[in-house]
């Protein structure tokens, strides 16, 4: 049987987004709280795994970007810097501006904590959506140290 997608070990601690439709802007939740991962102050190569459950584009205006966002603030109260993103639309899935086809199932987003040689000690996931909002979007997430 061939397979497409790896199977990865899932810490608690890691976790950025545990479940439940998304049908605003806002921080990744884990367990009602905004999910913020401290790094520590080396460089950390990440994958973020997306397990993509509801993609709901009914009326083909819906857009949700999960945003990984890094920042040298433990409250995410100042200099924010966008790593990598995730966009689903109804046209398509958008990996780094490749397509990957609009639809459930794995994504990874692959990145580091470091720009410019600066370390940004913490990590979340940005929600940001737009469009009309009928079912929204479903996912869960979370961080693998590579």
């Amino acid at each position: 049987m061939t397979r497409n997608s790896k199977d990865f070990t899932i810490d608690a601690n890691l976790e950025l987004r545990d479940a439940g439709l998304v049908t605003a802007d806002a921080a990744s939740l884990v367990d009602s709280a905004a999910k913020i991962i401290d790094l520590g102050t080396g460089r950390t190569d990440f994958r973020i795994i997306v397990d993509m459950g509801v993609v709901e584009v009914a009326t083909t205006d819906e857009i949700l970007e999960i945003i990984c966002q890094v920042s040298s603030s433990s409250t995410f109260a100042s200099t924010i810097k966008n790593v990598a993103i995730l966009r689903f639309s109804a046209l398509a899935v958008q990996i780094g501006g490749a397509d990957a086809g609009a639809a459930i199932g794995r994504y990874e987003l692959h990145g580091c904590n470091e720009i410019n040689g600066t370390i940004y000690r913490y990590l979340r996931l940005y929600e940001n959506y737009t469009g009309t909002i009928d079912t929204g979007f479903n996912f869960t997430a979370w961080l693998v140290k590579q």
